[in-house]
């Protein structure tokens, strides 16, 4: 059985920062989705809540949309670093991107 080495991506130093802080906010905006539809289920379950969790369920969704403008940001962040030279090697983009 032979040994399978890592795969191996060079990719600049201020691409890799980059692209760690976009990642940062899309795991909180994750948590803030959750937190708005936890929210707002729980609300559910009491008559005199229902106005402020259907807010919470709008905001809930509203993070769903954030998620991809998020992803898009980065991308276009990335891609203006190739452009202007600040990194080395080409962006490599997997299906582990946020």
């Amino acid at each position: 059985m032979s040994e399978q080495r890592p795969l191996t991506v060079h990719i600049g130093h201020d691409e890799l920062i980059i692209r760690r802080r976009y990642e940062v906010v899309s795991i909180c905006n994750d948590i803030l989705i959750a937190l708005w539809f936890i929210a707002g289920s729980i609300m559910f379950f009491y008559s005199s809540l229902m106005v402020p969790g259907t807010w919470c369920f709008l905001l809930g969704s509203i993070e769903l949309l954030i998620r991809p403008i998020i992803r898009l940001t980065r991308l276009v962040h990335i891609r203006s670093m190739h452009a202007t030279g600040r990194s080395s090697g080409p962006a490599s983009e997997t299906s582990m991107d946020f």
